[in-house]
């Protein structure tokens, strides 16, 4: 009778440790590339996301300062980021991370006008019937149109 038995090595050979390496690295190299388009969609669906609801801010305020005075008008930047027209705070931008809204001419809201200042840009708009714009000071894939 044998009280011992022989011990017997356990474990992996260096052959199945470098197989499983390579089909993790083969994974890895498949499924990262679709994290990162899926980043850059979410960072455009947020930035569309912000752009549409204050666009909408800016709509209702001009609707129901037509009804209520004698003609629509649009808010100013100071309106616009005080507190009068979104019932919470403006948005971060999510390429850049801020939410500073940063007063545009004209001239660069036709050219939607990119630079200085990260976040928002904003025209308030000529007068009574002009058209204000309100557009990402970051674009990097057109979310920018309206």
């Amino acid at each position: 009778m044998r009280w011992r038995q022989r011990s017997v090595a356990r474990g992996f050979t260096l052959i199945e440790l470098m197989a499983v390496v390579v089909i993790l690295a083969i994974l890895a190299g498949i499924a990262l590339p679709k994290f990162f388009d899926h980043t850059a969609q979410a960072k455009k669906s947020a930035c569309m996301g912000a752009l549409g609801g204050v666009r909408a801010g800016i709509a209702n305020f001009y609707a129901e300062n037509a009804i209520n005075s004698t003609g629509g008008r649009y808010p100013s930047l100071a309106e616009l980021t005080g507190g009068s027209v979104m019932q919470e705070t403006i948005p971060e931008n999510p390429y850049n991370s801020s939410a500073t809204v940063v007063t545009a001419t004209y001239a660069n809201s036709t050219a939607r006008t990119i630079g200085g200042a990260q976040g928002w840009r904003y025209y308030s708009g000529g007068g009574i019937g002009s058209r204000p714009v309100f557009w990402a000071n970051s674009n990097t894939v057109s979310e920018n149109g309206f």
